[in-house]
């Protein structure tokens, strides 16, 4: 059964790549308690992380309801540490949950998640994960976001629909999926290196806008990656 690994909360480290943002809160590490999860409301001036706890510093770039949640599985975890030659902590890429036994790139955008128990948060996948500048510091390896989007599991961002708390343990239940086909996966190697498949965001209704918007300027035009502040 597929469930959540570790729960982990923001240490909060200096940032010095990117301007007028001092920290930075990728520096996520898992805890032994429940923690509360509630909508963070809009980006732009709500309370950032979807976790009560977690910080997130650099709100014009990240956090709010479409990036409420950040899951990332310890099996792609496992791969990147033998890839890399050292070992990733859960949270290692600043995930809020490592998840286990769940295939979070095949998971369709708008597939919603109970976690825990009824009384559990309603997660919802909303959009992959992009690297950034603040991530390629933060692994500190050699042209890390190219090689992070050349090998397409970014992970995802879920919205929270329900409030609940979650802990280390919990199952993870997909209790709904959407009509469409568009997974995680696909939906990550369109906005990056394959754009090719960008018309298959445009009706996507459960993606955020701005991904919508992307796909609609981009599709018919020259290809540009997606990819924020990276290299």
């Amino acid at each position: 059964m597929s469930h959540v690994l570790s729960v982990n909360l923001a240490h909060p480290r200096a940032n010095p790549v990117k301007a007028g943002v001092d920290l930075t809160g990728i520096d996520k590490r898992p805890v032994d308690h429940a923690v509360a999860v509630r909508a963070p409301g809009p980006k732009y001036g709500g309370r950032g992380s979807g976790l009560v706890g977690d910080e997130i510093y650099d709100r014009q770039n990240h956090g709010g309801n479409d990036q409420a949640v950040y899951a990332y599985a310890r099996e792609n975890l496992d791969m990147w540490a033998a890839d890399l030659g050292r070992e990733l902590a859960n949270g290692g890429f600043g995930e809020n949950l490592t998840t286990t036994d769940l295939d979070v790139e095949a998971a369709l955008i708008g597939e919603r998640w109970r976690v825990g128990g009824a009384a559990g948060p309603l997660l919802e996948v909303s959009v992959p994960r992009i690297p950034c500048a603040t991530f390629a510091h933060w692994l500190d390896e050699r042209r890390w976001v190219r090689r992070f989007t050349q090998r397409a599991l970014p992970g995802t961002y879920l919205r929270v629909l329900e409030s609940g708390e979650v802990r280390a343990g919990d199952p993870i239940t997909v209790v709904s999926r959407p009509d469409h086909d568009l997974t995680v996966g696909v939906c990550f190697r369109a906005l990056t290196i394959e754009p090719d498949l960008l018309p298959r965001l445009i009706d996507v209704e459960e993606l955020p806008g701005e991904a919508r918007e992307v796909a609609r300027k981009r599709t018919g035009v020259i290809p540009v990656r997606f990819v924020s502040d990276g290299e």
